[in-house]
């Protein structure tokens, strides 16, 4: 089976809802996945948008998942841990967690969740950078898998 990363909220290459933005409630898609390698030791999720003006925004850094977890619910908790012993990184808005699109008026940006397996559990703290996940990260990438979203202002 591949690996493969879906959301009940929106659909490969559609809308994301406003209720996962910063114009909305700000609480995150509720993410699922299957086919998880063998030999996977944690999981570990990125959000970013490569259209943000000037570089890459980061919406969200999410690692130590354990290899068992199949999804996360809609709304994870801001916390630098979560009660399963995964941990959030900081986000380009400077906070813990995720923080949900807010791009300038124009064009649709696309919204690049990617999730990982691998086959170390990453030795960072809570409230890496996604420059430390993506380090820690190097040479024990088993899979990857991503879903994009968009979302446009008016």
């Amino acid at each position: 089976m591949p690996f493969m990363l879906l959301s009940t909220s929106f659909a490969p290459g559609q809308p994301i809802p406003l209720r996962h933005t910063g114009d909305g409630v700000d609480t995150s898609p509720p993410l699922a996945w299957d086919g998880v390698p063998v030999g996977t030791k944690s999981l570990a999720l990125i959000c970013d948008d490569p259209d943000a003006p000037k570089r890459t925004w980061v919406h969200w850094v999410l690692y130590c998942l354990p290899p068992t977890l199949t999804d996360l619910p809609e709304g994870v908790p801001t916390t630098p841990t979560l009660p399963d012993g995964s941990a959030q990184g900081k986000n380009d808005f400077g906070k813990v967690g995720y923080g949900g699109p807010a791009p300038p008026k124009g064009s649709p940006h696309r919204y690049f969740f990617k999730l990982y397996a691998l086959d170390v559990m990453p030795p960072l703290p809570p409230g890496a950078s996604k420059a430390d996940l993506e380090a820690a990260m190097k040479g024990h990438i088993l899979a990857g898998c991503e879903l994009v979203g968009t979302y446009q202002r008016g």
